[in-house]
């Protein structure tokens, strides 16, 4: 559940509710005219798992469809979701990295205000201020 939230917290925020949104009624909705227009197709359950198969370009070729139609959604499908993993992914890891940079520059503030302030120091905190310049010194 929390994955979840935070799925949609990024999603919001790049403003891509529309798209994300977009592709989950493209999904259902090309289910139901491929369980209408396909003969090898009886079950909306059927037509589900096919648009899911095909817009994950997964392609089990457990059900394949024969009409034109049916061949343009499940092309329009493919692209669809194949822009959208593009679209979140490249966002999402912008997050991550704007995440990293708010905690460094948050640590690297915290680190200056005690180095301005030495003198006010207790031991406990001369420790921990050595100990972060020794992993910063590590990581450079």
């Amino acid at each position: 559940m929390k994955t979840t939230r935070l799925f949609w917290s990024i999603v919001r925020r790049c403003h891509a509710e529309k798209i994300a949104i977009g592709f989950v009624v493209s999904v259902f909705l090309g289910a139901l005219v491929i369980m209408l227009r396909e003969p090898g197709i009886d079950s909306y359950g059927e037509a589900l798992w096919y648009t899911f198969v095909a817009s994950t370009t997964i392609g089990f070729g457990d059900v394949v469809v024969t009409t034109a139609l049916s061949k343009i959604i499940t092309v329009y499908l493919t692209l669809y979701e194949m822009l959208l993993v593009a679209m979140l992914s490249g966002v999402i890891v912008s997050h991550y990295l704007e995440v990293i940079q708010r905690r460094e520059k948050y640590t690297a503030t915290v680190l200056m205000d005690k180095l301005e302030h030495l003198s006010e120091l207790s031991p406990e905190e001369m420790r921990e201020i050595e100990q972060r310049v020794r992993r910063l010194k590590t990581t450079m």
